[in-house]
């Protein structure tokens, strides 16, 4: 073996022994301090010793340098020993940050101790005995088993929700097990990420030790939900059936209801949110006891247009999308109440139209007016994309608008809701399971002075399902506090 091999290999082994070291300290973190750890937002779940690695090798992406990790190994041996609270800790914004400090200020830099006590300070001590929020869901389609999935996984890395309960029609004496087959495994986003049984006789699928209560019902005001031990609950509607307050009200009508969430465009007075943008708006009043997580398409879009529209201005502009088929189109051809859905989904691109464009002014009402919007259905099953062809009021470039999209994605407080990609190889499938709720794709954007096209890739099953968890877990009071705090995207330029 050469040299260069020789080292290359003994460096390997060194990162592979120092990620053994940091292993059971982010489990000590998770199981004693109720903390989770990312490294510049990736998060270090359930990973391994490579998977540390790789964290490491992202911050690139941020700082333009791999980021050591006897850089982060220090800052964890410091935080096991300290009284934390719930929170999710960014340990490469925490290292590159102390690293500043002592650059800058050299031998008169505090410990990293205090250090780590000044920028968490929020957190120490700060300990809640609040009883985990109920979830229920009603209707278990494509969108109600991912987010059963993600509940399932954020109970046991927060405690702030739990998934209590899923309501459906009963469909044949198989039901149960069909239910729990199809929550187990999944063409598009894989198998279930650990293990599932079923209790015919309590009529419970347990899911990671978690038990789901399975309610067969088909009148929505008639379920007591407290009959199942069920109170001041969240309900999720995945149905679409109801998309008014008129007909979402009969969940309310239902004992042990508090809120209910609606997973597709709300109608009338029925609030539109797209978390990261008007989450804050939600009131306590009892006018937002019903609350509606709009489009796919609406959450991939707003967070893009307001910081283009905060920096540059909207004149006017149009969104086109092109979107996977869904549930509601036919496979081979067929009647269809909609035109053109009727036509065989898997081998036509199907134009329709989109209400998306206008549903941005429900979270947005500055651009009211100003967007036009249609859609093409392609023959794909998961994952969209969205051209932004706007028109603006202040000039810029390709490389400006990258770059501020870019330093969004990374810095901002709407880093969940805004991705950035600058790959020339990336694909559709390439964004399958995407938790961001729209990805911008540098290398498509065009700038013209005061024209701008905008390419943003979307999961518009999983991406929109964990907006959808973000607002449940605002409105139960359970979003963990992220620190280093992160910044506005107005502060960044």
């Amino acid at each position: 073996m050469s040299a260069p091999a020789r080292d290359s290999q003994n460096d390997w082994n060194s990162r592979i022994l120092l990620a053994e070291q940091i292993l059971p300290l982010l489990s000590r973190l998770h199981r004693e301090h109720n903390v989770v750890t990312s490294i510049f937002g990736r998060l270090l779940i359930n990973v391994t010793s490579v998977d540390v690695i790789k964290s490491h090798r992202y911050a690139r992406l941020v700082t333009d340098r791999e980021l050591p990790l006897s850089a982060t190994l220090p800052i964890l041996q410091e935080l096991v020993e300290m009284n934390l609270g719930t929170a999710s800790i960014d340990l490469g914004r925490l290292a590159t940050g102390y690293a500043a400090e002592v650059e800058a200020a050299g031998e008169s830099a505090g410990s990293l101790r205090a250090y780590l006590e000044r920028e968490l300070a929020d957190v120490v001590g700060a300990h809640s005995e609040k009883e985990p929020t109920d979830v229920v869901l009603y209707g278990f389609g494509r969108i109600g088993r991912l987010l059963a999935r993600i509940l399932i996984a954020r109970e046991a890395a927060y405690g702030g929700v739990r998934l209590r309960a899923i309501v459906v029609r009963r469909n044949g004496d198989e039901d149960l097990e069909k239910r729990a087959s199809l929550l187990r495994r999944d063409s598009v986003h894989g198998a279930f990420d650990g293990t599932i049984t079923v209790d015919n006789e309590n009529e419970i699928i347990w899911a990671n030790g978690t038990p789901i209560q399975v309610i067969y019902s088909n009148d929505p005001a008639q379920v007591d939900y407290t009959a199942y031990g069920i109170d001041n609950a969240v309900l999720v509607d995945n149905t679409g059936r109801w998309r008014d307050r008129e007909g979402l009200s009969q969940h309310l009508a239902a004992t042990g209801i508090r809120k209910v969430l609606l997973t597709a465009p709300g109608k009338g007075d029925v609030r539109n949110l797209v978390y990261g943008i008007n989450h804050g708006d939600i009131t306590d009043d009892g006018s937002d006891d019903i609350l509606s997580a709009a489009s796919c398409t609406t959450n991939a879009i707003t967070p893009v247009l307001k910081v283009l529209n905060d920096r540059y201005g909207i004149n006017h502009g149009h969104v086109e999308t092109v979107h996977s088929f869904t549930n509601d189109q036919n496979l081979i051809d067929n009647f269809h109440k909609g035109d053109r859905r009727g036509r065989a989904a898997g081998l036509n691109m199907v134009l329709t139209e989109t209400g998306a464009a206008k549903a941005v002014a429900k979270a947005l009402p500055e651009l009211e007016g100003r967007l036009t919007g249609n859609a093409i259905r392609v023959p794909t099953p998961d994952v969209s994309m969205a051209v932004l062809n706007l028109t603006l009021d202040t000039p810029t470039t390709r490389d400006e608008v990258n770059d501020y999209l870019h330093k969004v994605a990374l810095h901002s407080d709407l880093r969940q809701q805004i991705d950035y990609i600058k790959s020339p190889e990336v694909v559709s499938t390439d964004f399958v399971g995407s938790t961001h709720a729209g990805i911008v794709d540098g290398l498509a954007t065009i700038a013209d002075g005061n024209n701008l096209v905008v390419y943003v890739w979307y999961d518009n099953e999983y991406g929109y399902s964990n907006q959808v968890i973000r607002i449940v877990e605002d409105i139960a009071g359970a979003r963990p506090q992220v620190f280093p705090r992160r910044v506005s995207p107005s502060e960044l330029f």
